[in-house]
């Protein structure tokens, strides 16, 4: 073989390779667009509405655990009635207390 037939045979290999890569990535191509196609004809069938009422019963959920969660904490911390009996027993027990404890304080003065 002389030099000529190794450079034709080397132009003829490079025109085959890029013949056979244009193909393959025209038909790459195609088929990702066929799919991506598909894909979107599939979202647009889809429905949402399943969705959007689950996402609104999970928020609503949620809202409502915590606003029960703030309203308790708000009526636990609250003052008691004044006409608790218990509250008025501890309210005459510690001014009792209290007053014996200023008496002594001011004795010892």
């Amino acid at each position: 073989m002389s030099a000529s037939d190794w450079s034709n045979l080397t132009l003829h290999l490079e025109k085959s390779m890029t013949g056979a890569l244009g193909h393959f990535l025209d038909n790459w191509r195609r088929n990702m667009t066929a799919a991506a196609n598909a894909l979107d004809k599939t979202l647009a069938k889809e429905n949402f509405s399943g969705v959007l009422w689950y996402l609104a019963v999970m928020v609503g959920m949620f809202a409502f655990i915590i606003v029960a969660m703030l309203v308790s904490t708000v009526k636990s911390k609250r003052r008691e009635h004044s006409n608790d009996p218990y509250h008025q027993y501890i309210e005459e027990n510690w001014t009792a207390q209290a007053q014996q404890s200023g008496a002594m304080s001011n004795f010892g003065a």
